[in-house]
């Protein structure tokens, strides 16, 4: 039932705030926008009450509005997302299985996020070697380049190849992509109903990781992501297919 602007709670801060939140809720995973009339069936709120607090949510960058009149989540909320992802229980499940897959290597382990049309490094394990490639927490690097950057925008539904294989396989080996002195190879780690919550990569410099040893590292990759979603609380069965087809190919 829609809710009636008569009730002496429907103009006050609490009632509004709800209803802002009840119309960010309305976004799953599957919508990439929603409608005024799809977010009005969704929530029971009249489309004006939907258009007075879509205009604040989207001064705050919470929402944004496009060209064909459409609502999709804004930038905001990705950043209030980023910030949940370095909470200590991102934490406590990523740096064990990094130091792990490091320690493993002896190669350096990043875990990046994707921020609009860039990416961020949330978490770093150095190499055990002295000569290495250096990127520290917080860097932002290129989404269109680089092993970690493809595996972000493969899952992110960009069209074409290479992500069309990388959706395929969970991996993707990166030799000179973004820098021509350095290599990687990366793997997604999802959330809850299969939500993208970063990607896995093993780097370094090309003198030393090169495609045989990032071809050999494939297998125990990806088993570090399946790791990690299965930690995070998501089913992990697609990335440990993946691994047994990637040590069979090596």
């Amino acid at each position: 039932m829609k809710n009636t602007p008569s009730s002496p709670t429907s103009s006050d801060g609490v009632a509004a705030l709800d209803r802002a939140i009840s119309i960010l809720n309305a976004f799953t995973t599957a919508d990439r926008s929603l409608g005024l009339a799809e977010i009005a069936a969704r929530t029971g709120l009249y489309k004006s009450t939907i258009l007075r607090l879509a205009n604040s949510l989207m001064r705050g960058q919470l929402l944004e509005r496009l060209e064909d009149g459409r609502y999709r989540i804004g930038p905001a909320s990705f950043r209030l997302g980023a910030l949940y992802q370095r909470s200590v229980v991102a934490m406590e499940i990523l740096l064990p299985i990094m130091r792990d897959l490091s320690e493993r290597s002896w190669e350096s382990v990043a875990f990046y996020v994707r921020s609009g049309d860039v990416r961020t490094c949330l978490y770093r394990v150095e190499s055990k070697h002295p000569i290495r490639y250096t990127i520290r927490e917080g860097d932002v690097l290129p989404l269109l380049a680089g092993s970690g950057g493809r595996v972000l925008a493969a899952f992110s539904g960009q069209p074409g190849e290479p992500y069309e294989t990388i959706r395929e396989t969970y991996n993707y080996i990166s030799l000179g992509d973004r820098d021509p002195q350095t290599a990687g190879v990366s793997a997604p780690v999802f959330g809850p109903g299969r939500t993208l919550v970063g990607a896995l990569t093993l780097s370094g410099p090309s003198t030393r990781v090169d495609a045989v040893f990032l071809e050999r590292m494939k297998r125990p990759l990806i088993e570090a992501a399946a790791r990690a979603t299965r930690a995070f609380g998501e089913d992990a069965s697609m990335l440990e297919e993946a691994s047994l087809n990637a040590g069979a190919a090596s």
